[in-house]
Formats: structure tokens, C-alpha cells, sequence
């Protein structure tokens, strides 16, 4: 309880500027708990190996908003296509899905600067008021003085705490952003060496079948040619 009274003390003490620094603040932590749960919800990875390499199982498990879905999803549709269009596709959509998940930080990234200079701010006007009461009439008013050097201080202390949570929670997500994308890259690679793979043992197996097709017709027009011949005749 003291410690909340303590906390509305010195936002009191703060003056007006506590409410642009509550503001920041707000916002910070609005972005910092939607993106955990879009991190937590829609960005984890699952192994293909449990799903016996089967991607459309995979896909079916995952909700319609999580990144690898939505990369696999317009892969998968276009599964006739060369490979090397595939990859390029792949490149495309996990930029798109980077842009989506790195929503909002740079907003707050935004905060991690501006909450020291609003805070700053605070320092600057609270200490010209406490000028201000020293100076005027030659009187000084302990009370107004000590007021405004506190008023200047906690403006820097709420501004400089604002800035360090953000910050602290903008490198968090960047890095994992930064994990995201490799994992979507790795998992697009093995895929995409699973279809090189099989349409390369499709094509041998295709091509064996065709040279013994081949060799059979070759076999049986020589019978016939064979048969056709009359005795003693000279090939």
C-alpha cells in the first residue's frame, strides 16, 4: 500500500507532464502484450517431422494467422511449379509475414526515444520553476524550490524507466523475429529439398520406364522382322 501511495505521490509531484509520459507508457505496454501473444499464438514453428512430412496435416493444425501458414499455404497451391519459383515465392511471402509480425515496434521503437526527452522535458520546466521562485523578489520559498527539483527529477526517473522497458521488450521481439525467419527459411529449404528429391527420382524412374518400354519394342520389331524373313534368305 505504501508503495502505491509512493507512486501516486510522485506522479503528483510529476505535474502535467505525467500525462504524456502515461500516455507512452500506455502504448508501450498496449504493443509489448499484443505482440507477445502474436509471438506466443502465431510464431512458433512445429517440427515436419512429426507430422510424418505429410504438410497438408501440418498446415490443418495451425490457425489461418500463423506465419507458417500463411508461407505454406500459397506454396502448397502452387506445388506444380519449378522449384526455383517456389523458392522465389517463399522469399516473397516470408518478407511479407516478417512485415506483419514486426507490426507496432517501431512505434516502439519510437518510445525508447522519446520517453527520455518528454522526461526531459519535465526536468527542464520543473527546474525553471524552482529559478523562477528563487529569483522572484529575492525571496526564497524552500517549499516551491524543493517542488520543482522534484517535479525535475521524477520526470527523468518515469521517462528514463519508460525508455528501459521498451527498450528491454524491442530487442526481445527483434530477435525473435530474427529466430522466425530463420526457422521459416530452414523449414522452406527442407521442403523444398523433399520436392527436388522426388521429382528428381519421379524423372529416373520416369526415364528407366521409357528405356525399357524402349528395349521391349526394339525386342519385338526384331522378332517380327525375324519372322518375316523367308528361309535361307540372307538378312
Amino acid at each position: 500500500m505504501q508503495d502505491w501511495t509512493g507512486i501516486v505521490e510522485a506522479a503528483r509531484v510529476a505535474g502535467w507532464i505525467i500525462y504524456p509520459l502515461t500516455l507512452l507508457a500506455l502504448v508501450a505496454l498496449f504493443i509489448i502484450l499484443d505482440r507477445l501473444y502474436v509471438f506466443w499464438r502465431f510464431a512458433r514453428v512445429p517440427d515436419i517431422a512429426s507430422y510424418g512430412g505429410d504438410i497438408s496435416a501440418l498446415i490443418a493444425t495451425l490457425a489461418p494467422q500463423h506465419a507458417l501458414r500463411r508461407l505454406l499455404t500459397p506454396l502448397v497451391a502452387e506445388f506444380t511449379k519449378p522449384a526455383w519459383w517456389i523458392e522465389e515465392r517463399a522469399s516473397a511471402l516470408a518478407l511479407d509475414v516478417q512485415r506483419d509480425i514486426s507490426r507496432g515496434l517501431w512505434v516502439l521503437e519510437t518510445i525508447v526515444t522519446a520517453a527520455p526527452l518528454v522526461g526531459l522535458l519535465g526536468t527542464i520546466v520543473g527546474m525553471m520553476h524552482a529559478f523562477r521562485l528563487i529569483g522572484g523578489n529575492g525571496l526564497v520559498n524552500p517549499t516551491g524550490v524543493t517542488g520543482g527539483v522534484a517535479q525535475a527529477l521524477v520526470a527523468t526517473a518515469l521517462g528514463l524507466v519508460i525508455a528501459l522497458v521498451a527498450l528491454f521488450a524491442f530487442n526481445y521481439f527483434s530477435r525473435r523475429i530474427d529466430r522466425l525467419v530463420e526457422e521459416l527459411e530452414t523449414f522452406t529449404s527442407a521442403w523444398l529439398a523433399d520436392i527436388r528429391l522426388a521429382r528428381e527420382e519421379a524423372s529416373s524412374t520416369s526415364a528407366a520406364a521409357s528405356a525399357a518400354s524402349a528395349s521391349t519394342i526394339s525386342g519385338a520389331a526384331a522378332v517380327r522382322i525375324g519372322a518375316s524373313r523367308p528361309i535361307g534368305a540372307k538378312p
